[in-house]
């Protein structure tokens, strides 16, 4: 759904700290930390997710997963895939 690198992106897009969001998405700050501590899907519980999710979408981030196309408009950021290792 979303992961830990992404809510950092999300967060710098926006200019707001990690508080922020966890205001945003009515959860702590240690939550917040602890979502965006990892550097692949965010693991936890469902509830919280879906708060952070809902939290960055109504501040105007769209989350592109990966292989999607994005259909909105507005300037972005995509990571593209490492080159293969030879």
């Amino acid at each position: 759904m979303i992961t830990g690198p992404q809510m950092r992106a999300a967060r710098a897009l926006l200019s707001i700290d990690q508080k922020t969001l966890a205001q945003l998405a009515g959860l702590s700050v240690p939550t917040i930390q602890r979502m965006e501590a990892g550097s692949g899907n965010v693991r936890g519980v469902v509830d919280s997710l879906t708060k952070v999710v809902a939290a960055l979408e109504r501040a105007g981030i769209e989350l592109i997963g990966e292989g999607s196309v994005s259909t909105a408009s507005g300037r972005g950021v995509r990571l593209k895939a490492p080159p293969p290792e030879h």
